[in-house]
């Protein structure tokens, strides 16, 4: 049962929220206003507006399902990689010497880089995917391998000296450990998996996907369509993180 004072608290955060929601819509506003035109800039109220039009369209949610599976797609992919090869870089110095170059050059080069060789290496379909595991491998990878490395020396030797076996040992010392960084990094690499995935979009047009209707509304001049997209790719993040973080809560608390 939830408190009173619980209650209030979230009450009070939640009012907070939608106070700064408002005053940034205000603001969304008066930028029109001065903009004088909608070709410039669109109200907040044709852009949402359009955006509960576009969402009533069996071609929305094709397009927001296609681009979805494949960003989740890359995502899961780059956490696999990032996780089997961190834990294994963890253990063997060699391999983290030899893995390390190529981890750091992927987090330095621009993703408008990767994007364009992309598009000349594989399909169309295929560049979102890769670059969104681009964008998780490293983060994983890194968070992995530090959560390892900050596992508890004593709980170590409790489990030599009880003589746990590899199993137990990773399942009750290091699991424990490293689950924090790697819920944090699953976190933080969603959302560079969605931002980038979508830039991919932009850039290699496959057939159905928010990207190619983000480059069609720029093409064709129709910004309250561009905002509309905008807003869509921002609620549909905000949607993914929540459910990922709340499924791995549940993942966690077992």
């Amino acid at each position: 049962m939830i408190s009173s004072g619980a209650r209030k608290k979230s009450m009070k955060k939640a009012a907070v929220k939608l106070l700064v929601f408002a005053f940034w819509v205000l603001v969304w506003e008066a930028a029109c206003l001065a903009a004088g035109s909608e070709l410039l800039l669109p109200s907040p109220a044709q852009t949402f507006l359009r955006l509960f039009e576009l969402a009533g369209t069996a071609r929305f949610w094709l397009n927001a399902l296609m681009s979805l599976a494949r960003i989740v797609e890359g995502f899961l992919l780059g956490v696999l990689a990032g996780t089997v090869l961190g834990a294994a870089a963890a253990r063997l110095k060699l391999l983290h010497d030899f893995l390390s170059p190529v981890i750091n050059m992927v987090k330095s080069t621009p993703v408008a880089s990767f994007i364009i060789l992309a598009l000349v290496w594989i399909k169309k379909d295929g560049v979102p995917v890769f670059i969104s595991f681009l964008m998780v491998l490293p983060i994983l990878w890194g968070n992995v391998t530090q959560g390892i490395a900050q596992t508890d020396k004593g709980l170590l030797e409790m489990a030599a000296l009880f003589r746990f076996g590899r199993r137990k040992t990773v399942t009750k010392v290091y699991a424990p450990s490293v689950m924090p960084y790697f819920l944090a990094g699953c976190t933080t690499a969603l959302g560079l998996a969605w931002k980038a995935g979508v830039a991919a979009e932009v850039l290699s047009l496959p057939a159905r996907s928010i990207g190619r209707e983000l480059y069609n509304a720029k093409i064709y001049l129709e910004t309250t369509d561009l905002f509309a997209w905008s807003a869509a790719v921002i609620l549909l993040s905000i949607a993914l993180e929540k459910l990922l973080v709340s499924g791995l809560k549940a993942v966690n608390s077992r």
